[in-house]
């Protein structure tokens, strides 16, 4: 059932979301070793559960989402309860309100099951950096989840959540999407509220849904999206009905294909299956148009300055006198410091808040985080230019399917390029799609990226739905 049918369903009283949850609740037991997630919240989603359940059998209306079980990653919000962002220095912090996505998700009657793992302070493509430990690929456990939204992507993966709700800073909603075979959507910046997601660059992240469908997407998209005057970048904008928008027709649209995307270090196995959908969707009408990005090869480069760069800064806060982790004594306050955050961040997040200081020091500023703000204006320029050709562009999400844990933690820069593909969007704020596109000679799966311009959400869930029903 659709996510809108299952809501009926149960208004219907045609099952019992107690025992729902209780049997999502064995299912996360026993499949604990993906380590997907963090905590589980059993007697916070009973009690909704039953809340739910009580209402209707007395006729009460519940809310769009009632049926709904979600998963939530760590470093959103819930009043009165852990946020580790995956890190050691998190490890006791409670936070003391919700994020707006958490109480409109409170609002609509859907159950938060449980906070999933992700990649510290999401700054990963693995989910390897966690203090709490990788995430393992469902479809194989000796591979990688992707990151920094692992958890998430692996708890729609297995059918522990309907649906779940990550944060994509440069990909981390798409890659472990495509590397787990589900649904990921990164909004355009603006559309859905930041407040309460504990940030990692603020330029650059956003909230947006997983699930196993485009419909399911659409729909969850619904309840989360709109204006929130808590977060300063939230776009005041009427949040459509998506998923009455998903019509089963291409034939009125331009699709464009960046050349770039296709070229050296793309598997082949997943660049004949793209070709072979987007030849699909020629058959069916769509116009397809070839398009170049000759910036393409700055991207990451960027990305990696203005990203740390702004790590450097909203981190800065963790320091051991407010809240969170603290090590030694009143005595050295500088000492105080230094013994904190060495001890309660990792080696990646180290590496960054590192990287990041340097590009924004007295001297590199003008030479790397100046430049690289030049060099996004000229990339958003490029995608302006783009979407005034075609309503949607097709690319891959990843270079490859999963790869082994453990494989790339002691090479960052080839870690670093697993986001190749998927960076554009955040650095341009525009909104991406992964929706699954098949499977490799050894089983696991990979997805395609559909882009499209600003708040223009719509058109790429139509392009993944008629792809999802009618590609193959």
């Amino acid at each position: 059932m659709t996510l809108k049918e299952k809501a009926e369903a149960l208004r219907q009283q045609k099952f019992d979301l107690c025992d729902e949850v209780d049997n999502r609740l064995k299912l996360a037991d026993d499949l604990s070793d993906l380590n997907a997630f963090v905590r589980l919240r059993p007697d916070q989603a009973r009690q909704k559960a039953e809340d739910v359940q009580s209402r209707i059998r007395a006729g009460k209306p519940a809310g769009p989402l009632a049926g709904t079980i979600i998963a939530i990653k760590d470093n959103i919000n819930i009043r009165g309860e852990f946020s580790t962002c995956g890190s050691k220095i998190l490890e006791n912090f409670r936070s003391p309100y919700s994020a707006a996505v958490i109480n409109k998700l409170e609002t609509a009657d859907a159950v938060i099951i449980g906070k999933t793992n992700q990649d510290e302070f999401a700054m990963g493509s693995s989910n390897e950096n966690s203090y709490w430990g990788p995430v393992k690929n469902p479809h194989d456990k000796t591979r990688v989840s992707g990151g920094s939204s692992g958890g998430s992507a692996v708890a729609v993966a297995t059918g522990i959540a309907d649906v779940a709700l990550g944060s994509d800073t440069g990909g981390s909603i798409r890659q472990p999407a495509s590397f787990c075979g589900v649904v990921g959507l990164k909004p355009s910046y603006g559309r859905v509220s930041r407040y309460g997601l504990i940030a990692y660059a603020s330029s650059l992240d956003q909230i947006g849904p997983f699930s196993s469908t485009v419909e399911d997407t659409a729909y969850l998209l619904s309840q989360i999206a709109g204006h929130d005057h808590y977060d300063s970048t939230s776009v005041n904008l009427p949040v459509p009905d998506y998923c009455s928008l998903l019509k089963e027709d291409v034939s009125d649209f331009t699709i464009g294909i960046p050349e770039e995307y296709f070229s050296e270090g793309l598997d082949t196995q997943i660049k004949d299956q793209i070709y072979s959908i987007i030849e699909q969707l020629r058959a069916a009408g769509a116009s397809i148009k070839k398009i170049h990005f000759p910036m393409t090869d700055y991207g990451i480069a960027t990305y990696y300055i203005i990203a740390t760069a702004e790590a450097s800064s909203n981190l800065a806060r963790y320091d051991g006198v407010r809240y969170g982790l603290r090590e030694g004594n009143d005595e050295d306050l500088i000492a105080m410091y230094g013994l904190t955050r060495s001890s309660g961040f990792g080696k990646e997040v180290q590496r960054r808040i590192i990287l990041g200081t340097y590009v924004l020091s007295s001297g590199y500023y003008d030479a790397f985080y100046n430049k690289a703000q030049k060099v996004r204006r000229l990339i958003k320029n490029e995608i302006d230019e783009a979407f005034k050709m075609v309503d949607a562009i097709i690319t891959p999400t990843t270079p490859t399917t999963a790869f082994g844990i453990g494989e790339k933690v002691d090479d960052p820069l080839t870690m670093y390029l697993s986001d190749v593909y998927t960076v554009t969007a955040n650095l341009a704020g525009i909104c991406g799609l992964n929706i699954p596109a098949g499977k490799d000679k050894n089983g696991l799966p990979f997805g395609m990226q559909l882009l499209g311009d600003t708040f223009q959400e719509a058109k790429i869930l139509r392009v993944g739905n008629f792809i999802e029903k009618n590609c193959s």
